[in-house]
């Protein structure tokens, strides 16, 4: 193994850099293999756009978030003339071996590129935790943690002003980030797509509102919800601000019905691509340089076709085809903590005493 490419593709995620770093300074000690770091993802790879790589350029760039060689969608390398026009740019480079750092519509592309010969390793690269072979995604923790500064302020001063808040998080197909961010600052609510999908009976606007107007009776005047920006409700997809119509006038239905005269002030937040900057963790940068480090290994001994991931803390690698097809990891028991914590399950009415 001589020449080794490595992309970052899709969404950048806290923690790319890292395992750029990584894969050319554990590349150097193989006997200095050579780097080419591919730009702007699949796109660079099928128009050729690429730099090389040594110490110098890559100095320090492991602290630092997003990505120096650049993202991009890729629609054409579904194509079998942009996977053609990849392939071409590949061996025109003398490319042994490629790391595709990404998430799961980057790991379709690693699989065809290893189909059609090459040696392929992929990372995973996302802020949604959305890949279940692994444990844990690089940029996961990071997100969470930005998200969850975010969403403390947000409760202060919501808590100043007696208002409640909705906010949304990313997560397009994957609750794990509003389940941590939810269930680490006591969220009053935290609504995912997995509750959706596989528990209906869980989430419920009507129960929602029953919810909120309980705690006010109490005397409770503020409170946070922790949407998924994937949420499927009602009128479709949800922003956060759909949510907030809906729920304002579930709330003047019910206190109509009751002859209660409440006043909620109910804002809408979204967090958006807050989340994808800043610098890593500490452990996205750990399993970021640990995984870049395997990469390279399996490429220098004459493997690919594999995907890297952690569990129970170990870094370990599996087939990319086992990997695409694992069963969704949904943590219901967090959820259940989660909520439980804070007794604000969302029921069905006929499911309530």
């Amino acid at each position: 193994m001589n020449t080794i490419g490595i992309l970052t593709s899709g969404g950048d995620s806290p923690g790319m850099n890292a395992a750029v770093w990584s894969a050319v300074k554990y590349a150097m000690q193989h006997g200095g293999i050579k780097i080419y770091g591919i730009r702007n993802g699949y796109r660079g790879l099928i128009e050729g756009e690429h730099i090389q790589l040594d110490s110098a350029r890559v100095d320090g760039i492991h602290s630092q978030g997003g990505t120096i060689l650049g993202s991009a969608r890729c629609p054409a390398m579904k194509t079998p003339e942009g996977q053609a026009a990849a392939l071409a740019n590949i061996n025109r480079l003398g490319i042994e071996g490629m790391i595709v750092v990404g998430g799961d519509g980057s790991f379709q592309g690693a699989r065809v590129l290893s189909q059609m010969g090459v040696p392929t390793i992929g990372l995973p690269g996302t802020i949604d935790n959305d890949l279940n072979y692994t444990d844990y995604t690089i940029g996961f923790d990071t997100a969470c943690n930005t998200a969850m500064d975010a969403v403390m302020k947000i409760r202060d001063t919501m808590k100043s002003h007696d208002r409640i808040a909705i906010v949304e998080v990313m997560g397009r197909h994957c609750g794990d980030i509003a389940t941590t961010v939810g269930m680490g600052m006591g969220a009053d609510f935290i609504i995912i797509p997995e509750l959706e999908n596989e528990y209906p009976d869980e989430f419920n606007l009507s129960a929602m509102a029953d919810r909120i107007l309980a705690l006010r009776r109490q005397g409770k005047r503020f409170g946070v919800i922790i949407t998924a920006e994937g949420v499927c409700y009602a009128k479709g997809n949800v922003r956060a601000a759909i949510l907030r119509e809906q729920l304002e006038e579930a709330l003047a239905q019910k206190q109509k019905a009751a002859e209660e005269k409440f006043s909620f002030d109910i804002r809408d937040m979204v967090l958006a691509h807050i989340q994808r900057g800043g610098c890593p963790t500490a452990f996205d940068r750990r399993i970021a340089i640990e995984m870049a480090a395997r990469a390279v290994e399996l490429l220098v001994n004459g493997t690919g076709n594999r995907v890297v991931g952690i569990t129970k803390n170990k870094i370990f690698d599996e087939d990319i085809l086992l990997a695409l097809g694992a069963e969704s990891k949904f943590d219901r028991g967090a959820i259940d903590m989660a909520l439980k914590l804070s007794e604000k399950y969302i029921r069905l009415p006929e499911d309530r005493a």
